[in-house]
């Protein structure tokens, strides 16, 4: 059974002739049809004809079609899928321009478009070139195949979106996608924010699948180019590019007699309207919105925002911009994000600002997420007021933190040292249940230790190693045993360094000398010797540093003897005393007044070619004031003037008190005058000693 014997039984004579004689005012702009160009029956198709239910009782195009169905087996699916969406688009085509025919008449003429494209399409007749200019038959107006072409282009475009929108699906649902999600979960990301980046993760990936299938499509034409074929591979839906022209929408490309599937023409019942409504719907929510495209005025005042400058960002034009914009474009939600990542590329600067003004805007749809993800980018780049800005309008809202953005507040906090901050985002974690990762913890630490509380950030590791099963890293270890040393704290230290090696970390050379430093801070030189000698035994040769650590445990208690002792000992064994050793002596024979041994030491330095620390000019001035030596006195107290900003209340306590004991008493006033302006408060025995010229008691060793 062919399809013109198929279109010849559903067709009477009453509907041609019904179609032939529709009033020439219908043939408008608007209208699709002219009249058909169908000749005359013959006697035998009329009285064949005759023999066919007349047009109130004309067959159903659903069960004509659905009967070839039963002839004919399905074996082409896309093209199955074209001509039931081509048939259900081109009825509402039919229905505007013939709003008065009826519904047989509507199926009839359906009937004749779908079988005209199907004989085209099974001769191979319609390619590009024949939708941009070549008309295949003369049955049709030029009207007529234009609208077939359009709502052909229309069907092919929402076939291609459907496939993506499948093959999204499979992506969406990979197991690289999953992992992500669920470490994304982990992390505290939810709601929007997850979905968004759920989608971008699987469309990374279908893009990544594309092109390695572009790659082998190419290679696989190369091959047949090198072999000569003269077979010519279309894929079927695919878009070509004729001579000469732009890509146009072509029918799937097939030849011979086809067999298809057309679930039936009438899809006019209300149900149909209701599934296409709800298919739509959920096509949004598993493909994204694409941006409005920016033309004429508004892609005007789009270029104006985007090349605003620094100096011209003012608030008002700005806002007047942005009002313009909104006013041309109506903006939904993606189009504002289309414009802030392109101001994130070009402007960044514009880019928060713009990030903020937007968040009061209706067109926007704020949501918390929105909030959440500017503090994560202001706390990653130490932007403290601005986050300290955005949390304030949070609060006017009634917006809690997520654990995400708590997490990057810690880090931003700590960073700054406003650790009462930090600790309440601390806090946030924890009372959400959520278990705060190493590097949130090494944050709060951190931020102990540069507190000056170090105890406080210990009893913080127990717990992260107790409750959060973490166990501490090295860096936290000695970050702690660091703060102990500096403290002068030995017992403190001892503690630290024990549970290092129950951790299993192995004494270093940094950790050996900070336990020195510890000790000599706390004026205990025995037990830093002993550590010392352990340090050596371990395995570790002592540095400039260490040793100088040594030698200043020694002058807490002036044990001078001993100091160049342990110098001669490792020089024998290859040592070479540095800057730090070499500055530690200078400090102490200054004290004794040991002039020439002193500048003996100095000139020892200046041949290391290293700048001696800032600390010995005190030392210096004292010395050379004691010793009546006004001239390179005033020498060191000029340059000690020149970096007054280095100066702490005791070294400018120290300064004072040995200018008065060399009867430097003007210099002294002037130095009093210096340290109150610094923002320090003489005490009231060094103001007393100023106005009366009295030399205070100076520390002794024990």
């Amino acid at each position: 059974m062919t399809w013109r014997t198929l279109l010849s039984r559903c067709t009477s004579i009453h509907t041609i002739n019904k179609l032939n004689a529709i009033p020439k005012s219908h043939f408008h702009a608007r209208s699709i049809f002219k009249p058909l160009l169908i000749p005359p029956p013959t006697a035998t198709a009329t009285r064949h004809l005759h023999s066919q239910p007349t047009s109130n009782s004309l067959v159903d195009p659903a069960a004509i079609l659905a009967q070839r169905n039963d002839d004919e087996d399905d074996d082409n699916g896309t093209t199955n899928e074209f001509l039931s969406r081509f048939a259900w688009m081109m009825r509402k085509k039919v229905k505007e321009a013939y709003p008065e025919s009826d519904k047989a008449t509507i199926d009839a003429m359906l009937l004749v478009i779908v079988d005209r494209v199907v004989s085209e399409m099974e001769k191979g007749g319609l390619g590009g070139a024949a939708a941009s200019s070549v008309r295949p038959s003369g049955d049709f107006s030029e009207d007529l195949w234009t609208t077939v072409w359009e709502v052909s282009g229309k069907v092919l475009e929402d076939m291609n979106k459907e496939r993506k929108k499948e093959k999204m699906k499979g992506f969406l649902q990979c197991e690289e996608v999953k992992e992500m999600c669920r470490f994304a979960g982990e992390v505290g990301i939810r709601g929007d924010m997850l979905r968004e980046l759920r989608f971008k993760w699987a469309r990374e990936k279908m893009e990544e699948h594309d092109f390695y299938e572009d790659l082998e499509r190419m290679r696989k034409e190369g091959d047949v180019e090198e072999t000569d074929e003269p077979e010519h591979h279309v894929k079927e839906g695919t878009e070509e590019k004729g001579e000469g022209e732009g890509k146009v929408a072509e029918l799937p490309k097939r030849r011979g007699k086809m067999k298809f599937k057309l679930y039936g023409l009438d899809l006019s019942d209300p149900k149909w309207e209701q599934v296409a409504e709800k298919v739509h719907e959920s096509g949004q929510v598993l493909w994204p919105e694409e941006p409005k495209e920016i033309t004429g005025k508004c892609k005007l005042v789009t270029e104006r925002i985007m090349s605003l400058k620094e100096e011209e960002e003012e608030e008002d034009n700005l806002t007047t911009l942005l009002a313009d914009w909104v006013e041309l474009l109506q903006p939904k939600r993606v189009d504002w994000i289309n414009l802030l990542e392109r101001l994130k590329e070009q402007n960044r600067p514009l880019y928060f600002k713009v990030a903020e003004i937007i968040l009061t805007e209706d067109s926007f749809q704020t949501n918390i997420s929105d909030y959440y993800r500017l503090i994560d980018i202001y706390a990653k780049e130490n932007r403290f007021d601005d986050t300290e800005r955005i949390l304030k309008k949070m609060n006017e809202n009634q917006i809690g933190l997520d654990a995400s953005t708590a997490s990057a507040l810690v880090h931003l906090y700590c960073k700054v040292g406003n650790l009462e901050r930090a600790k309440e985002a601390f806090e946030v974690l924890t009372r959400k249940g959520f278990q705060p990762d190493i590097k949130v913890y090494n944050s709060m630490i951190m931020g102990y230790v540069n507190a000056g509380d170090p105890k406080a950030g210990e009893s913080l590791m127990k717990k992260m190693e107790e409750r959060g099963g973490i166990k501490p890293t090295k860096e936290i270890y000695t970050a702690l045993l660091r703060a102990y040393s500096e403290r002068g704290d030995v017992i403190g230290a001892g503690r630290i360094s024990t549970a290092m090696q129950f951790a299993g970390f192995q004494q270093s050379m940094e950790t050996c000398t900070l336990l020195i430093e510890a000790h000599s801070r706390a004026g205990d030189p025995e037990q830093a010797r002993n550590n010392f000698d352990y340090m050596i035994k371990f395995g570790h040769k002592p540095d400039d540093r260490c040793t100088a650590s040594m030698i200043a445990a020694y002058e807490t208690k002036n044990l001078l003897d001993k100091a160049l002792n342990l110098l001669l000992e490792l020089e024998k064994d290859g040592f070479q005393p540095g800057v730090a050793t070499y500055s530690v002596l200078v400090d102490w024979l200054s004290k004794m007044n040991l002039v020439d041994e002193v500048e003996q030491l100095l000139n020892k330095i200046a041949l290391l070619g290293e700048a001696p620390p800032f600390r010995i000019q005190v030392s210096l001035c004292g010395m050379y004031a004691r010793c009546k030596m006004e001239k390179k006195a005033l020498q060191t107290l000029g340059v000690l003037e020149a970096r007054k900003d280095e100066l702490g209340p005791q070294e400018f306590q120290t300064i004072i008190q040995d200018l008065i004991e060399g009867g430097f008493q003007k210099h002294a006033q002037r130095m009093c005058k210096i340290m109150e302006a610094q923002g320090f408060t003489p005490s009231y025995e060094l103001k007393g000693a100023i106005q009366h010229g009295i030399i205070m008691p100076r520390r002794r060793w024990s």
